[in-house]
């Protein structure tokens, strides 16, 4: 048996075990593919419409089912088996990304009015929300029960870091390949993407169910997660910081607008633009699995979304290509930091009987923030315009952290050693 203390100290530990290789593949390549499909459907919209509203539309679409059906999602996926329940998922995913592949071909929709082509374009975007309600659960209980409690935390490192490398890499050829191969032959390449995962989720094994009901009701159930979350409080101060810092403080969804209208650039730089956060959080986690956070680490979570704010602010206020990107090349690396610790606090505090519900939970509250940031941000820029909404969503992610370093005393006294 491993010793503990050997387990700690080797950088990749998790990655001798050949099942989490393959998890690992699974991340990527579905964030790889979403992203990539995203920032398609971002482009299409945004050339159908020019209407940043229409944007937020795009992240509305999905943040409902999956915020709706996060509950239902994280109960069953806790009474099911999760490698199985993954492959129906990605199976989900394959056919959506064929609807948004013939939506997206021209000669495909001739003759079809583009308000009908836009609301379908919302119609698979929403049912890819419900998809995610499911994925993001099973995903996340999957992983506790291939690699040791003793690697939890270096096993979040890489799984966060595949993750990132996806997220970065995806909205980057997204932009590549729709300027050399055109909007329609992209989408098809995501739909070739997704097959990997499938590939990948045959080669696990069954896990096995850890779930108990103990004479519960269906009500206590499906809510035991939140109850849950809302007692631990490290685990709601770490997802309410993260969820408020992307509501508010995201700006990528806004990036074709910026791109075409403030920076005047093409599609080759928005995709720069876009895999700018990604490439500066996949930095940080790399330097983070040899070097852990282990010392206050609620303080440098508190300090690391105060920088991702003001990054914002200052991404919002750029009209230089250059600056812009490193604004937010500079966010991602602050961002990584705290997507790590919170991955590692939700893997250490979460019992194994109730990882789908409190997936679920973190589902509704950070990975929507997402896309609801995304209507958010595409409503205030109605409201306010462009520039001023962004730089506000920057001042309040500054707000956010002040208050929560007042009212939580749980985070600034976090430590992961313990």
């Amino acid at each position: 048996m491993d010793n503990p203390a050997t387990i700690k100290n080797d950088p990749y530990a998790s990655l001798r075990i050949p099942e989490f290789n393959y998890y690992l593949v699974i991340r990527f390549a579905l964030v790889f593919a979403l992203a990539m499909q995203f920032t398609i459907v971002e482009w299409k919209v945004n050339a159908l419409t020019h209407d940043a509203f229409a944007l937020g539309l795009i992240g509305l679409a999905e943040v409902i089912p999956a915020v709706l059906i996060a509950p239902f999602a994280g109960h069953i996926v806790d009474k099911r088996e999760k490698r199985g329940l993954l492959l129906l998922c990605v199976i989900a995913y394959i056919i959506i990304g064929t609807g948004l592949f013939l939506l997206t071909w021209d000669k495909a929709v001739e003759g079809i009015p583009t308000k009908w082509v836009l609301n379908m374009v919302y119609f698979l975007v929403f049912l890819g929300g419900i998809a995610r309600a499911f994925l993001s659960p099973a995903n996340f209980s999957l992983m506790a029960l291939i690699v040791p409690r003793t690697m939890y935390a270096n096993a979040s490192t890489w799984s966060s870091s595949a993750w990132q490398i996806g997220g970065m890499a995806g909205p980057a050829l997204g932009g590549l390949f729709i300027y050399f191969l055109g909007i329609h032959w992209s989408m098809l390449l995501v739909v070739g993407v997704f097959l990997a995962p499938l590939y990948c989720l045959i080669r696990i094994k069954p896990k096995p169910i850890h779930y108990k009901a103990q004479g519960e009701s269906f009500l206590d159930g499906l809510t035991k997660g939140m109850r849950f979350v809302w007692k631990t409080k490290v685990v709601l101060n770490a997802m309410a910081l993260d969820m408020f810092a992307v509501l508010f403080g995201g700006a990528v969804s806004m990036l074709p607008i910026f791109a075409t209208d403030v920076l005047h650039v093409g599609s080759l730089e928005f995709g720069f633009l876009r895999a700018a956060v990604a490439v500066g959080s996949l930095t940080t986690m790399f330097v983070l699995a040899y070097k852990p956070l282990v010392y206050h680490p609620g303080l440098k979570l508190l300090a690391a979304v105060f920088g991702f704010g003001l990054c914002i602010i200052v991404f919002g206020l750029s009209t230089s290509f250059l600056l812009s990107f490193f604004a937010l090349l500079i966010s991602g690396m602050l961002d990584g930091i705290s997507v790590i610790i919170r991955q590692t606090i939700l893997q250490l505090k979460t019992p194994d009987d109730m990882r789908g519900r409190v997936a679920a939970v973190s589902s509704m509250f950070v990975g929507s923030s997402n896309e609801l940031g995304a209507f958010e941000s595409g409503f205030m820029a109605r409201w306010m315009g462009l520039v001023p909404s962004v730089v506000f969503g920057g001042c309040v992610t500054l707000g956010v952290v002040i208050t929560t370093y007042i009212i939580s005393p749980a985070m600034r006294k976090l430590d992961l050693k313990a």
